[in-house]
């Protein structure tokens, strides 16, 4: 008899050490096996052979016929628990699927590979030309690229010099939505090799896609969001992030990871070459780059050599309410730009990153607003289902006619979601085809459902958030309206400019990119603010400098390493008790940390509990490790968190 230690894949298993089973047959490590758990069968990896132990133990159930997981994932998922330390049941999650059905292991093998043609795309600029000269190492680069300056382009070569030295490539982007175009690129020079995978795919979908990745015998080409990272393939050559700066790359479920810090660490493993790429990097990203002399590749120029390459910007300032007489949330400017869009059977974007139909409800007669009875946070009106939502918790009620406290009938709405601008958009133009897209919308309504018809125009005017606002090539799109530019600028963080600057820069990228002249309105109540101004100007540097001088100011990253401690209670005296308690505690400790805090949690209420928190600073890192691993019960922790909120 042989004994393995098994890593299984359970969400009910939260210890942080393999447990031990028994097998009659020889297994390698990362075999895939079935292991009964209490008393359910799950899915499980081999992480190594061990002696037999002194307790009784029980056998493997079943020994998948499957090629076994690459060692340099099981190392990778090694070092996350170190680095990000989370139960070993949900590290295990990382690198298998929920199951595996019986039909799933017995579609064939994906035996056709197309080779690789480049031949008919367009010409390399001299600037891509010169990247890719840059980039023959196999080190980690960052490509500051601007908008329309033909990343993709970059990134298809940097594929194709993979598969020709027989290794894998995978390519990651922050927004499943964005998935459709990246991959309608690569299949036009990889075909048979492109392989999606995301969480909105059926479960049989996702199992063919990740069993045709551990049992391909050629190299093949990964698409997906940050869980695509670790995928089982066998050899691999290249990791890139497209849109490297974007939030989504943070997992917010344990393990807590960055995709940016775990791919760093798979790509040295591996030798694989990595790539972030952005018009806009992280302040961080960018800082380390040049500390540690890392290249930075810069393309400046369109891709696209067309007549059409500037983008003639309108500043609106959203106080002079004389600009705004044929609707209350589009000026005169954007109207007037939508219509000549409309006559040119060009298309228009509309940018507003607030889902709903109204974010205020309140009564103008004694003052009540409608508010989350879990969360305290303001319910937002949606006016399609003529329900009250809480974002936060998924909290929901009907909308009242009559003020609930007063009975008067004079209840407003105000501040408007997208649901409010697709209602105004549609009563002045009643003719134009009109999409919304946000994270409201249905499976059957989400972007990649109508990504086609958007690119080929059949869609006149979208509305949308921040899903819209990135990594878009659309042909037809002239015309942008920012309806609101300052909805994350006064943000209480310390990433709310950075953010906004990011923000700005990449919905204003969505035009001019040679295909037609494009034109902005962009929509404020602070045209001076020097954000806004960098971000109309496209000047990262000015931005980047002036950011980065705050940071070390205030000790922000990259500055210093961040971990962010709330406790949850049923009362606020005993939240704030519990974090001045925790942070007597780290104090008496000695570590070499500067804490800040107790305060109230942005959200200071949730789910019918409230929320303090402490914020933890430290030059190592390692000092908010020995934090994490002392940390006693009732309270949870965020590492490397990309904002304090």
């Amino acid at each position: 008899m042989n004994y393995y230690f098994v890593w299984v894949r359970s969400s009910r298993y939260h210890g942080s050490g393999p447990l031990t089973y028994a097998s009659s047959s020889r297994l390698p490590t990362g075999t895939i096996v079935e292991v009964q758990l209490q008393k359910t069968v799950v899915l499980g990896v081999v992480s190594g052979p061990t002696t037999k132990p002194r307790f009784q133990i029980k056998p493997v159930t079943r020994i998948l016929d499957l090629p076994p997981v690459p060692a340099h994932l099981i190392k990778t998922a090694q070092w996350l628990m170190s680095y990000y330390p989370a139960p070993l049941g949900l590290m295990t999650q990382q690198l298998l699927p929920a199951s595996f059905s019986d039909k799933s292991l017995g579609l064939p093998i994906l035996s056709e590979f197309t080779v690789p043609d480049l031949t008919a795309l367009p010409a390399l600029t001299a600037e891509q030309k010169s990247a890719l000269e840059a980039m023959t190492e196999r080190d980690s680069y960052l490509v500051h690229g601007t908008t329309g300056s033909g990343k993709t382009r970059l990134y298809i070569e940097l594929a194709a010099r993979a598969v020709a030295d027989g290794k894998s490539a995978i390519i990651l982007t922050p927004e499943i939505s964005l998935t459709t175009q990246l991959a309608d690129n690569f299949r036009q020079i990889f075909g048979t090799r492109v392989i999606v995978m995301h969480s909105q795919q059926a479960p049989a979908e996702r199992q063919k896609a990740w069993l045709d990745s551990l049992r391909a015998k050629e190299p093949v080409i990964i698409i997906g969001p940050r869980s695509a990272l670790f995928s089982p393939v066998d050899k691999l050559g290249l990791i890139i992030l497209d849109e490297a700066h974007e939030s989504a790359y943070k997992q917010e479920q344990s393990p807590q990871y960055q995709t940016g810090r775990v791919a760093a660490y798979l790509s040295g493993i591996t030798r694989a070459t990595l790539v972030l790429g952005s018009a806009t990097p992280s302040v961080s990203d960018y800082y380390l780059a040049r500390q540690k002399n890392k290249p930075i590749i810069k393309l400046t120029q369109l891709a696209q050599e067309h007549m059409h390459a500037d983008t003639e910007v309108v500043i609106v300032d959203r106080k002079d309410h004389s600009l705004f007489s044929r609707s209350p949330y589009i000026s005169l400017a954007l109207v007037k730009a939508i219509e000549g869009a409309l006559s040119r059977g060009e298309q228009t974007l509309l940018y507003l990153n607030r889902r709903g139909t109204a974010r205020l409800v309140m009564c103008q007669n004694c003052g009540w607003q409608a508010t989350c009875p879990n969360c305290d946070v303001p319910l937002t009106y949606h006016g399609d289902n003529h329900q009250l939502r809480c974002h936060s918790c998924s909290y929901h009620a009907n909308t009242p006619s009559v003020c609930p406290e007063c009975k008067h009938p004079d209840v407003i709405f105000k501040t408007a979601g997208t649901k409010a601008i697709v209602d105004d958009v549609q009563r002045l133009f009643p003719s134009a085809r009109i999409a919304r897209f946000d994270t409201d919308n249905s499976k059957a309504e989400r972007f990649e459902q109508h990504f086609e018809a958007v690119r080929s125009g059949e869609v006149d005017i979208l509305v949308g958030t921040q899903l819209l606002a990135k990594g878009l090539d659309l042909p037809h799109l002239s015309t942008l309206g920012v309806v609101l530019a300052d909805t994350s600028l006064y943000m209480p963080d310390f990433s709310a400019q950075e953010r906004t600057f990011q923000l700005i820069s990449q919905v204003l990228g969505r035009i001019g990119r040679g295909h037609v002249a494009g034109r902005a309105v962009i929509q404020t109540y602070h045209p001076d603010h020097p954000v806004l101004k960098d971000a109309l100007a496209s000047d990262y540097q000015r931005f980047y400098k002036r950011e980065l001088a705050e940071r070390e100011q205030f000790m922000f990253p990259p500055f210093c390493y961040l971990l962010k401690l709330t406790a949850r209670r049923a009362t606020i005296k005993s939240a704030a008790a519990a974090t001045e308690k925790l942070k007597d505690e780290i104090i008496g400790a000695g570590y070499h940390v500067r804490v800040e805090g107790p305060a109230p949690s942005f959200y200071e209420r949730f789910q019918n509990k409230y929320q303090w928190q402490l914020v933890v600073k430290a030059r190592e890192r390692s000092e908010l490790l020995k934090i994490v691993e002392s940390l006693p019960a009732g309270y949870s922790y965020d590492l490397d968190p990309l904002d304090l909120l």
